[in-house]
This record gives structure tokens, sequence and C-alpha cells, in this order.
């Protein structure tokens, strides 16, 4: 594939720029080094090839337009063997719903159907049981002294929440959360060997747990999600290994999506309520201020930094000529607080207008984003009503990611 050269000088920059995000002081904070790359144009050379896209209007215009495409099963055999998206975690992902594009895309997503008003209304009461239950918890090791609010609450939340709507035991959540967060490095910015090779041995594992389980929702099948999926596809493949084949990658990529990036909200939505005092105790004041909270932690530093796109033809985006097949990365936690968007954009404001892309946009908007809203929400309301004086103990630490933000640990008590 024939591409656009990439001056010395700015793949200089780049990769610069991308060592600095790998340390621990560009993971706890890497909006300056964003800042840093916005300053050389909404659009600037990626050091691989490629271009990373920074403002907001931008990253919106490719998003919502359908002349971009996902890095698909196609385009990512195009890369040929040996490169990272021939990884076999990678050809996994690939036939994943937020890997497809239309028209495979509209079929898929279609016969997902869910997180809709009802389905809402059945899991506001599981996420708020839960919420309580992993508050009692907290609420017990804060009485000791200090607690680590990511691994009792923010990593148990999604799991439990998802867990018990696919039906899955709860015995088997402590593993699959494991898995995921091994699982996610293939979907990573620039994953290493060994972090491919841990990603690929998480997806083999997901692999067999999750066709194990269409198999036996097909044997006994109930009302759960799963055995809805597979009635559907019935109607839709007439043979009933592709069909089954078809429920497996909508389980998969559903337990995927709730877990990882939701984990990272609730975490990081707690961490900045937290390291903003007087927004904190506007909260406890005005709880009803909670939806607009965990709006503008979306905004501020979503779970996802980075969403990558392909060019389906050649074109101009931001003044930069891009070439089909092409890949752009659209750098969402720069466009976020891109200041031609937002004013003061820096400033952590309950009262900003909405606006941000923590949720990517199109016909790729994400389907599980009700209920990421939903479990925010619940959580934060319960945070500030039952925990007013909860406080930050220490800045935590984060793993060493790009696109994927994740905590490694919460630190809190009681003041």
């Amino acid at each position: 594939m024939e591409t656009a050269t990439t001056p010395p000088a700015d793949r200089r920059f780049a990769v610069s720029l991308f060592s600095r995000l790998r340390t621990a002081k560009g993971q706890a904070n890497p909006f300056p080094i964003y800042a840093e790359l916005r300053s050389r144009g909404e659009v600037a050379a990626a050091p691989w090839g490629g271009h990373l896209v920074t403002g907001f209007d931008v990253c919106d215009q490719v998003l919502r337009s359908r002349a971009w495409l996902e890095p698909d099963a196609r385009w990512r055999e195009q890369q040929g063997d040996g490169t990272r998206w021939m990884a076999p975690s990678s050809r996994e992902m690939s036939r994943t719903l937020p890997a497809l594009n239309p028209p495979e895309h509209t079929l898929v997503r279609r016969s997902a159907g869910m997180f809709d008003r009802g389905t809402l209304e059945e899991l506001r009461g599981t996420v708020a049981r839960f919420t309580t239950r992993l508050l009692d918890t907290l609420a017990e090791r804060l009485h000791d002294g200090e607690a680590d609010f990511n691994a009792l609450v923010g990593e148990e939340l999604p799991v439990a929440a998802i867990g018990h709507w696919l039906g899955l035991p709860t015995a088997d959540f402590p593993r699959l959360r494991e898995l995921t967060h091994d699982q996610v490095f293939t979907q990573e910015l620039l994953p290493s060997a060994s972090q491919l090779a841990l990603s690929d041995a998480a997806t083999a594992e997901l692999r067999d747990y999750f066709t194990d389980l269409v198999r036996e929702r097909r044997a006994h099948p109930g009302e759960d999600p799963v055995s809805r999926w597979i009635r559907v596809w019935d109607t839709m493949e007439s043979d009933r290994d592709r069909a089954d084949r078809a429920v497996y990658f909508l389980a998969l990529f559903v337990l995927l999506a709730a877990l990882e990036t939701t984990s990272t909200l609730l975490s990081t939505m707690t961490l900045l309520v937290l390291e903003h005092p007087r927004q904190w105790h506007r909260l406890t004041l005005q709880p009803d201020l909670v939806p607009a909270a965990v709006e503008e932690s979306l905004r501020y530093d979503p779970p996802t930094h980075v969403i990558s796109r392909v060019a389906s033809q050649d074109c101009v985006l931001g003044g930069v000529e891009v070439r089909k097949d092409e890949m752009v990365h659209l750098m969402v936690g720069a466009a976020n607080r891109d200041p031609a968007r937002h004013e003061d954009p820096e400033l952590f404001n309950l009262h900003r207008r909405p606006g941000h892309l923590a949720f990517s946009g199109g016909i790729h908007y994400c389907l599980g984003a009700p209920l990421a809203r939903l479990e925010a929400q619940t959580l934060l309301h319960h945070l500030v009503t039952r925990f007013p004086r909860l406080t930050l103990v220490r800045r935590p630490t984060w793993a060493p990611r790009v696109a994927f933000r994740r905590l490694l640990n919460l630190d809190v008590t009681l003041s």
C-alpha cells in the first residue's frame, strides 16, 4: 500500500511524544502532551505512518461519516503476515461488532437489541443492589482506615452487573475480569510482542468460555440474552454452527465492552470528583448534579483516549491529504479538551455545556453507553449521599497504556 511520506522532524516529534505518554508521568497526566501535539495542527503525522487527529470537530466528522471505516478483517489481512494486525487476538476481534462495517455491522447491531428502556429498567434495581453491597464492603474497610476503591468497587460493579445480566456464575467473575485486562492489549495503539502474547492467550481462553456458554444455552435455553440471541440468529441463519458463532462474538464483545471501559469510568469519575473538593461538596448538597458530573468526567478523562479509522478513499482531512486505506487515530482524549470546542477545557466544571466523544459516534456509537451511564450515576449518587467525608489518600498509579486508560489503585479514606 502506498503511503504519504512523513517528514523526519515530524516523525521524531511523534516518537518522542509517545515515549513520554508511556512514562508514569505521562500516564498520570497525558493532557499537556496532547496540547503539544495539537500545537502542530489538528492533524499530525503518526510515527508509524498514518495520522493523529486532536481537533474535536475533525474527530467528530470522522466518527459520523460513513466514508471512514473500521479496520476490519479485510483491512487487517492487507497489512500482511508478521504485523500486529494478524495476531490471533486481532483476527478474533475483527469479527466482533466494533470492527465490522456495513452491511454486516448493520445486521449484527440490529440482532443485539441491547439496553433499550425496558432492559435498563430491569437492570436499574440490580445495579443499585450490587452498588449497595459493594459500598457496604467499602464502609467496613474504611472503618479500619483507608481502602482501595478501585479494587473494591470500580472493578467489581461492572462485572457483577453484566455477569448477572448474561447469567454467568459468580465464581467466574474474577477470572473473566483478569482475562479482559489482558485481552485489551490487542486493541491498544502500539502493543508490544509480550502484550500481544498475553492478549492471544486471554482471547483463546475467552473463546473456549463463551463457545461453551453458547453450547450450554442452546441445550438449555432460558430468557437470558444469550438464549435470546440464539433464537434471533436461528431466524437469520440456517446454518446452526454459523448462528452459534455469531452469538459467541456478540457475547464476547458485550463482556469486553462492559468491563474494561466501565471500570475505568467508575474509578476515574470518583478520582476526579475527589480531586476537586468544591465540586465534591456541591454534589453532596445537590445530588441532582450527578448526571452532569458523570458527563464531565467522560469529557475530562474518558476511558478510551484513541479511536482508529481508515479512509475509504483518498481525501483531505483538516488540510492534510489522506490516502485510501490509510489509518487515522482519533485522539479523543485530546479532542475532548480542544479549546475550540470548550471554553477553559482544563477546568473540571459540572455546569459545562455537554459535548464529548467518549462513546464514539455515528453508526459505531457505543451500544453499552446507557448501561455505563446507569452504573456511573447510581454509584456516584450513592457515594455522595453515603460517604460525604470521603477523601483521596494519594494519587493513583496507572497502567502503561495510551488508548485504554486503567487505574491500578484508588486509595481513599474518611476525613
